[in-house]
């Protein structure tokens, strides 16, 4: 993997993830501002660096695909706490938070993760290859569920606005897990060998594996240090929001930040991945990670909607939707054929700059 990995783990990949728990502590005990908002987002970053060295050595053990899958589901679970949390706290106010954490991660991932590990591995390899089949089965799904849950609640008649009565809440949440569901099986035991990455020939691709007890030692770390990095997020919020309504800038803004902070340790992982020339480790986790926001966060919220009466805001809107659109249509045509150079990483970086700019300019 991108760090070396021993059964002695370097004193800052235990020490931060603890740090990273005394902080968040500490932030619930009062309001984050001024400094001290500095001093958080600082304790992420250093946590996500953390997490990133645990999750490689997870990975390490257990092996491709099934160690991209550790990261984008522990991430994810986590941040569907979060979303949860958030949505119970705010009330109507909070009806369309999840749909635009949902909607920033896809961008997030699949513009800018992606258009970053693309020109990455493109800058210093020129031309990198990776299963495509792998990658077009990603977006298959990855298409159906954006669509099914983001696009069509604007088109029903049934409720009024961007939203779905019951019974299609219930159908699109037991919809959203069979798709993952199914991908997960695909990609772990029917279809294995189009997410594997073709034998790389250095020392760290054939070093020994680490042992159980160091494996289950950063596991319990790697756990540690997402709960530290969401529930910091979290509590960076308020400081956020109060930023953005100076700005000036839309609400969306906050969610598009929190996302970012949340889904850092797997940009991180996908971007070493991808300078050492190892892109499907990359898209592995940059398409598995939008799979599994999408999957595992639209059961949860409707969940909660159905079950607490909390409204739930899905269908985006039409600037939005174009946007998703075409990152979707040009990720099928740069993916498609298994190999990319820069000029694939710079179309995705371009429609990431877009997203961000209608964000903050709409």
């Amino acid at each position: 993997m991108a760090i070396p990995v021993t059964d002695r783990a370097p004193w800052w990949a235990w020490a931060w993830p603890i740090i990273g728990v005394a902080g968040l502590l500490a932030t619930l005990a009062g309001v984050v501002s001024g400094l001290m908002a500095a001093v958080v987002g600082a304790i992420v970053v250093a946590v996500v660096f953390a997490a990133v060295y645990h999750a490689e050595v997870i990975a390490h053990r257990v092996g491709e695909p099934f160690g991209t899958l550790v990261l984008a589901v522990a991430v994810t679970v986590i941040e569907v706490a979060l979303i949860v949390s958030i949505m119970l706290e705010g009330g109507a106010d909070k009806a369309g938070l999840a749909r635009d954490t949902v909607f920033a991660a896809v961008m997030i991932t699949c513009a800018g993760i992606v258009g970053v590990c693309l020109l990455a591995g493109g800058v210093r390899h020129h031309v990198q290859g990776f299963q495509f089949e792998g990658a077009l089965a990603a977006l298959a799904v990855l298409a159906a569920l954006t669509v099914l849950t983001l696009i069509v609640p604007n088109v029903t008649v049934s409720a009024s606005g961007p939203m779905l009565n019951t019974t299609q809440l219930i159908f699109s949440a037991i919809v959203s897990l069979v798709l993952y569901g199914a991908f997960v099986f695909v990609q772990t035991i029917r279809h294995r060998d189009y997410f594997l990455p073709p034998e790389i020939g250095n020392e760290e691709a054939h070093a020994p594996p680490p042992s159980g007890r160091a494996t289950l030692f950063s596991v319990a770390l790697l756990l540690l240090s997402l709960v530290a990095v969401v529930g910091l997020a979290k509590a960076l919020s308020p400081t956020l929001e109060h930023l953005v309504d100076r700005a000036g800038a839309p609400k969306v803004v906050v969610g598009i930040m929190i996302a970012a902070l949340v889904l850092l340790p797997e940009g991180l992982a996908a971007y070493r991945a991808a300078r050492l020339d190892r892109l499907q480790t990359s898209m592995n986790l940059a398409l598995g990670s939008a799979l599994a926001t999408i999957g595992l966060t639209v059961p949860a919220v409707a969940a909660v909607s159905i079950l607490l009466g909390q409204p739930l805001q899905l269908g985006l809107g039409p600037k939005e939707s174009v946007l998703l659109g075409l990152t979707l249509l040009v990720s099928v045509i740069t993916l498609g054929t298994g190999r990319t150079t820069i000029l694939q990483g710079i179309v995705h970086l371009s429609i990431f700059a877009a997203f961000l700019l209608y964000a903050v300019v709409p």
